[in-house]
């Protein structure tokens, strides 16, 4: 079994690290800088960086807090939010990014994943799917989570492995920010829809939550944000638990 990947996540607003529930009611989390710095220094695998309200607005990516962070790091470093072209994609791997996380662009022009992952690699190309459960099954949200696309969840990723995502980045949209646990439902279902890694987003809120994502819901990655920036819970010590379960972890 591959090592498993605990990955904090920046969410990004006016150049701050903020984090809500349910992508609503924000509040400010801290520097990303020094942030990055510390995740770097504390053993995080991977480190992911999102522009939360640059589609909204209508504007690119902060290029230069990409750059101030990438500097910082020895880790993988994925960047999204607001990133619509193989143009901007590239800037931001120049910038320092070593994958990008493309999500209301390639709903609206999936072809953009064929561009992307012919021109850098799949390696470099994460599909971010923010999905909410409808009914019996999940549909598919863009712009920060502010708007239903109607798409249906599992189609749509499997639809993103086959023009080439390397990953997919899976955020469920009822657990996010609540720190109840992610949904293991949700998680399975993926999981077998797709051969690539999928990484487990909203709603970590123990280690056991952690584990049972690995564990239940076969993720091959654990991305959390608030767990992490308000010191809830350390890195060392979640990988150390996840030793402890059998699941196999990088240690520094």
């Amino acid at each position: 079994m591959l090592a498993k990947r605990i990955i904090p996540c920046l969410d990004i607003k006016d150049g701050r690290t903020v984090k809500g529930i349910n992508f609503e009611g924000l509040r400010d989390a801290g520097d990303p800088v020094e942030l990055a710095r510390r995740y770097a220094r504390e053993g995080a695998d991977e480190l992911v960086f999102l522009d939360i309200t640059a589609t909204k607005e209508k504007r690119k990516t902060l290029v230069d807090l990409v750059r101030r962070i990438a500097k910082e790091l020895n880790i993988p470093f994925t960047v999204g939010g607001g990133i619509g072209s193989v143009k901007q994609i590239e800037e931001l791997l120049h910038a320092g990014a070593d994958k990008v996380s493309l999500n209301s662009a390639i709903v609206h022009d999936p072809e953009l994943i064929n561009r992307a992952a012919d021109r850098f690699g799949s390696q470099c190309i994460v599909a971010a799917v923010d999905a909410k459960r409808t009914g019996d099954h999940w549909n598919v949200f863009i712009k920060g989570g502010s708007e239903n696309t109607g798409k249906k969840a599992m189609p749509w990723i499997q639809e993103a492995e086959q023009r080439g995502a390397g990953e997919i980045l899976l955020t469920s949209m009822d657990r996010d920010g609540t720190t109840d646990g992610f949904d293991l439902e949700l998680l399975q279902q993926v999981n077998e829809t797709v051969s690539i890694p999928v990484i487990a987003s909203g709603g970590a809120g123990t280690i056991g939550h952690c584990i049972d994502a690995v564990k239940k819901g076969k993720a091959d990655a654990v991305l959390a944000a608030s767990i992490f920036h308000f010191n809830e819970i350390e890195i060392e010590r979640l990988k150390k638990e996840f030793l402890k379960a059998r699941i196999p972890v990088r240690l520094t």
